[in-house]
Formats: structure tokens, C-alpha cells, sequence
């Protein structure tokens, strides 16, 4: 089944198995139920393609209505044309090409917070996909209000990360930060503690008294954090463990982190 005219979202018709090469930089290929599920219900506007399979027609009936409605092409395709589109065997019967979202500047984030508890993620180089969308999931979870981004970080959701954040992706803003040292000063203006997050060496965070606005800032998963930084935050945590390993992956890690300051 297919729309015969496109909208005027869609800058080209790719048929089912074609490669994702258009505006890879503007465009996102997101897939997985929930995934799909979360950006429809927030930007309905941004979807531009919608692929199906045959099982998943019944569930996604309403997408399709107003996919028809609004001139948005949509097909039910193949389990195989399905693997091809996500480059993935986890595409849960269902993928949409949609308009990526663009980074929000951190003064416009500062500007629309209201008063109150807050907390946001600074990611100094977390890669992986799926660590990514492990500690965005965390986050909606916990309520976390944003993850900031720095300056020329090339960190971008993917359809990964998208999916196995089941979701959270689309409960968290995505903040862009200018110089680290601009910030800083930003961010504690507007009332912020910034907690840099150590594998060790840092106060044991259970035992620390965390304040009501708070920033998390994350290492990459290999090299950790960047010394500099980490010096110039106002706090340096720890989790104490058995010493058995190392440490926490860094997804499990944010997951407590953000338990310890939930139950602050």
C-alpha cells in the first residue's frame, strides 16, 4: 500500500532496500516500536517515509491514517526489505525516515527552565550507539531534563540508539554548548553544581549530599574524562563497588548516578 503523491516533507521517494544516503546529516532512520512511537507522538510533523510489515499494519493503523491524511508515503514491505532499511535484525516490524531535530543552544535551554530540581548530562565523549541509548532511556526515566552536548562533539542519535532508548530519545532535550569555560559559567548561573564522575579517586556519591540542580558530566567509554575538565567541576564522584572490576560500563553508571540524585 502506498501514497502516490509525497509530501513536501519528503525530498526523495526511496523505495524499500534503497541505502540511507540523502541529507544523512538532516535525516534520521529511526526503527523499533517505541522509537517510532515516541517521535510520532511528539513531531508527527518531522516523519517522512514509513515502512511496515505485513504483521504490523493492524498496531500502526492510526500512523498510517494519518500518513494518508497529511500525503506522507508510507509501504508494507518485506521482513528482508525491513533488515535492509535498519541495517538491523531489531527493527520490530516497523521503520520511519524522519526530519532529524535539531540541537537546541544552551542559552535557549537555559532560558525555558523553570525553578526547581533539575538535572542534565554533559557527555565528553560517549560513542557507542548503544551506551547512548542505554543513558538516554536513564534518563527519561529519572526525569533528567537534557543532554549537553560540547562544542564540537560529533555525538548525533542514531536509529541505535534511538531504538534501544525504547523511547527516552524523545524525552530529553539536546542541548549544544559553546566553549567549555563559557559553559561552566552558563550553567552555574543558572544555579547548577557540576559533578564530574570518576572511576575512582572521587566522594563516594552515596555519600554525598547532591544539590537540587545538578549536571552530570560523563567520560568516553575507553579514556575517560578529560583531566582539565574534570578539575574545573565543582564536585568529583565516585561509586564505590567490590573492586572485583574496574568499574561500571558507563550506561550502568548513569543509571545510579541518577538514582542517587532522584532519592537526593
Amino acid at each position: 500500500m502506498q501514497i502516490e503523491k509525497p509530501s513536501p516533507w519528503q525530498r526523495s521517494g526511496r523505495a524499500a532496500g534503497d541505502s540511507q544516503t540523502t541529507a544523512p546529516h538532516r535525516e534520521l532512520r529511526l526503527y523499533g516500536v517505541n522509537a517510532v512511537r515516541a517521535r510520532f507522538a511528539r513531531h508527527p510533523e518531522s516523519l517522512r517515509k514509513l515502512y511496515l510489515s505485513h504483521g504490523r499494519a493492524g498496531a500502526f493503523a492510526d500512523l498510517m491514517k494519518w500518513c494518508a491524511a497529511h500525503r506522507i508515503g508510507y509501504r508494507l514491505v518485506d521482513e528482508d526489505d525491513l533488515r535492509r532499511l535498519a541495517a538491523s535484525n531489531h527493527h520490530e516490524g516497523v521503520v520511519a525516515d524522519v526530519v532529524r531535530e535539531p540541537l537546541q543552544p544552551l542559552p535557549d535551554w537555559l532560558a525555558t527552565l523553570p525553578e526547581g530540581p533539575c538535572c542534565a548530562i554533559w557527555l565528553d565523549g560517549v560513542g557507542n550507539p548503544h551506551n547512548l541509548g542505554a543513558i538516554l532511556r536513564n534518563a527519561a526515566h529519572f526525569g533528567v531534563s537534557a543532554v549537553l552536548l560540547p562544542q564540537r562533539s560529533p555525538l548525533q542519535l542514531s536509529g541505535a540508539a534511538a531504538r534501544v532508548a525504547e523511547g527516552g530519545a524523545e524525552a530529553v532535550s539536546w542541548v549544544q554548548m559553546s566553549d567549555a569555560a563559557i559553559a561552566l559559567q552558563a550553567l552555574r548561573a543558572a544555579g547548577f553544581t557540576l559533578a564530574a564522575t570518576l572511576v575512582a579517586g572521587g566522594d563516594d556519591v552515596f555519600a554525598t549530599a547532591l544539590p537540587e540542580r545538578l549536571v552530570y558530566v560523563l567520560g568516553a567509554e575507553q579514556t575517560g574524562m578529560n583531566r582539565t575538565l574534570a578539575e574545573n567541576c565543582d564536585l568529583r564522584l565516585s561509586i564505590p563497588g567490590s573492586g572485583r572490576v574496574e568499574s561500571l560500563n558507563v550506561a550502568s553508571a548513569t543509571a545510579v548516578l541518577l538514582a542517587a540524585w532522584a532519592r537526593r
